[in-house]
């Protein structure tokens, strides 16, 4: 997984402890980690595709928030940034060399766990909303909502 995925619920985060009211410009919410701006903004451009975040236009414009964090799974944002295909491509290897197994036999058994897994996986991603990840990291920090409030109003 890219860390393209780590930046853009971070930044998801920001965003909510920003405020709906307020759009945000990329190269603000990247300064805010140190990350490169240009990047950053693929992975906030990928976001609004996705409907998690809006796009403003304007010199106020920038990104805010399209819905609650309640209604933005983190499998959501891995989608968004990763896209719909499965992490593990069985290229079906079994089937070349000396020991190659017949067409259209038994799925591979790898592919089959690996399968099992990504599923599970997915459901565990799908499972858990960025709101609840907001609780917990104020549960860890819980001045981080008035530092992120403070730095962005600087």
């Amino acid at each position: 997984m890219s860390e393209g995925v780590e930046w853009a619920l971070h930044s998801c985060l920001n965003l909510a402890w920003i405020g709906p009211e307020r759009a945000v410009k990329a190269a603000r919410l990247a300064a805010y980690h140190e990350l490169p701006a240009a990047y950053l903004n693929k992975q906030l451009q990928a976001l609004v595709r996705a409907g998690i975040v809006t796009s403003v236009s304007g010199p106020r414009g920038g990104f805010r928030l399209a819905r609650p964090l309640a209604r933005i799974t983190l499998m959501d944002v891995v989608a968004a940034i990763e896209g719909p295909e499965e992490a593990f491509r069985c290229a079906e290897i079994r089937q070349q060399g000396p020991g190659a197994a017949p067409p259209g036999g038994p799925r591979c058994a790898i592919a089959g766990a690996m399968g099992r897994a990504e599923l599970a996986w997915r459901r565990e991603l799908a499972a858990h909303t960025l709101e609840s990840v907001r609780q917990r990291a104020e549960e860890q920090a819980p001045d981080a909502p008035e530092r992120v409030r403070r730095w962005f109003a600087g």
